[in-house]
């Protein structure tokens, strides 16, 4: 979740720690602070933004060396005491961390017995004092037996005063190294070091790396490997805002060229060896489908897709549950979808599956990621960097990763599968339409800003685009939403429609079509105002709704892609009207690499 930083070289450290916490933000930024060594170790942190902590240093902060931080809290509020860097006692040692230590408390008590002296609530405090323990001369390895003593996960980034080296390390979180010409940099994500480099190399689990201004020495369990640096595709340009107010706009407004690029590297690409053999095996038995969050809502899309298109059972399953009560058998075929690649839950469940002799298919948009090395294949989205903390490119290229999987190999009229894939090649241009009518949308999320709980309904497939929906609104714009299969108000939730609890239902012409007309008809009995998305050339809704959205006509099958765009515009106007920082939602962070 947190972001870390680190810097070596000839150039001062400050401006750069900071720029790259800027840029990963998004991790995480309840509070932030970098440690700079140049004579001695300065340390400066704070419950503050990125902006605000570059207001609070001091005029004259120099050093060539530095680690920087952006927390997301787990243990201990946000405040400056439990801010990282954490130091150890000698004021000599500062430790950036982002992970959980499971074991931190009984490591604490062990350490205070021994007389050190902690002043923070928060887990990573230990390591510091863990190397200083430990530390005879030899700074990389008293990390080594520092992390020998920990249970958990981390990132880490290690100062020593004195020491013209950084030491990372990681397990179970990402963390990367940056390779520039005469100076290298450690980061969270690839975005952070885009400035400076475009090498970086991928750290791996127990990976511990030695740092330098001239190289970068990685060992493995006492052993020296070779991890070799790739290069990374994004531009500076990919993670910047590019004129729009929002990262979260910028990324809505790239679904058409997202789309485009996915098709173009998966559907009309030769067939290889692997592809056929991702085909084969997600076509046979039991498909279990596993993920969290938007993707979850993706994965549970791609449930009627695969069905659909397949003719063969979908189970789909929170990662974040699976972990601990699912079940498989020698006949499941798992998809795991993850946007970072790094999610924690997923990569619990990843490792579950293949102990269980379960082949495992990746859908995930970062190179080299955790995910991609312990799984049996990999499907690419071509989504590029997503800053905002909100998903929506990300979600729109998992569903195109879902519908080629499909298409591939569907067992379905050879004249129904070529329509299908004529109207795929489509799909751009009709969320382009989607796009146009932006200013539209804005006027209905302007009175939908006015009230403090919505409804979300819909039926099919559009059932968990109704789950999504809900979920860009109140992780956006704080308005309490909740979405369901429209059929199932009537189960308990219509005690709550009133005249002051609006419903938008997503009304797809399928064979739910009659079944979402007279739900309608129920909640409008109830008093609550309908908002409905319907297809071009429905007028029968518009009869019974209070307003409408039109979208363009697709076939059912790809209803989800537009709607979803319409329910990301809605949320996001609806969280400016309501004055809400967009892209860093209160309590949330992009990537979450804790359970």
């Amino acid at each position: 979740m947190c972001g870390i930083v680190g810097y070596i070289g000839e150039r001062q450290a400050r401006p750069i720690l900071l720029n790259c916490l800027a840029r990963l933000e998004y991790r995480g930024y309840d509070s932030c602070g970098i440690a700079v060594a140049g004579g001695n170790l300065q340390v400066h942190k704070d419950a503050v933004r990125v902006e605000a902590l570059k207001e609070q240093l001091p005029r004259r902060l120099e050093g060539k060396i530095g680690i920087g931080h952006t927390r997301w809290a787990t243990h201990g509020e946000p405040s400056k005491v439990n801010a990282h860097p954490h130091g150890d006692c000698t004021g000599k040692i500062a430790v950036v961390h982002n992970g959980v230590i499971h074991n931190y408390q009984q490591l604490r008590q062990k350490l205070i017995k021994e007389g050190h002296t902690f002043t923070s609530a928060t887990d990573t405090e230990v390591i510091p004092h863990l190397v200083e323990k430990h530390f005879d001369g030899d700074l990389e390895k008293a990390v080594a037996k520092a992390l020998a003593e920990m249970e958990g996960s981390y990132a880490i980034a290690v100062l020593m005063d004195g020491k013209a080296e950084l030491i990372a390390a990681r397990k179970d979180s990402p963390l990367i190294i940056g390779i520039g010409d005469g100076e290298n940099l450690i980061a969270s994500d690839v975005p952070a070091v885009l400035d400076y480099t475009s090498r970086v190399i991928y750290l791996e689990d127990d990976d511990i790396a030695v740092i330098t201004g001239e190289g970068v020495r990685v060992k493995k369990n006492g052993e020296t490997v070779d991890r070799k640096p790739q290069r990374v595709t994004w531009s500076v340009e990919d993670a910047q805002k590019g004129g729009y107010e929002h990262f979260m706009l910028k990324e809505i407004h790239e679904q058409p060229k997202v789309i485009r690029d996915t098709i173009r590297a998966n559907l009309y690409t030769d067939e290889t060896a692997a592809d056929r053999d991702i085909s084969e095996k997600v076509g046979a038995g039991e498909i279990l489908m596993l993920a969290c969050g938007t993707s979850y809502h993706a994965a549970m899309v791609g449930k009627y897709v695969l069905e659909q298109l397949f003719k063969v059972p979908v189970r789909t399953e929170l990662a974040s549950e699976f972990g601990y009560s699912g079940q498989t058998s020698s006949q499941t075929q798992a998809i795991v979808i993850t946007q970072s690649g790094e999610t924690a839950d997923a990569l619990k469940a990843i490792k579950r599956l293949r102990s269980e002799g379960c082949p495992v298919t990746v859908i995930t948009n970062v190179v080299s990621s955790s995910a991609t090395r312990i799984a049996d294949h990999v499907v690419y989205t071509m989504a590029g960097p997503e800053i905002s903390v909100a998903a929506t490119k990300s979600y729109t290229a998992q569903l195109m990763a879902l519908y080629w999987m499909s298409l591939f190999s569907a067992r379905i009229d050879l004249r129904r599968k070529d329509s299908l894939i004529m109207e795929l090649r489509q799909l751009p241009g009709k969320v382009q339409r989607v796009l146009d009518d932006e200013e539209t949308i804005a006027q209905h999320a302007a009175q939908i800003a006015k009230h403090d709980n919505v409804f979300f309904i819909g039926r099919g497939i559009n059932y968990p685009v109704a789950l999504e929906g809900a979920l860009k609104l109140k992780e956006i714009s704080y308005i309490h939403a909740e979405g369901y299969a429209a059929g199932e108000l009537k189960h308990g939730p219509f005690a709550l429609l009133n005249g002051k609890a609006p419903v938008v239902a997503i009304v797809a012409p399928d064979n739910n079509y009659e079944a979402m007309l007279t739900n309608i008809k129920e909640v409008k009995a109830r008093s609550s105002p309908v908002l409905a998305l319907v297809e071009e050339g429905d007028e029968v809704v518009a009869e019974v709704a209070d307003s409408v959205i039109v979208v363009p006509k697709v076939d059912p099958l790809f209803s989800p892609v537009v709607n979803a765009v319409v329910l990301q515009l809605l949320a996001y106007y609806a969280a400016k009207e309501r004055g809400c920082p967009i892209d860093f939602p209160r309590n949330l962070a992009k990537s979450v690499t804790v359970e």
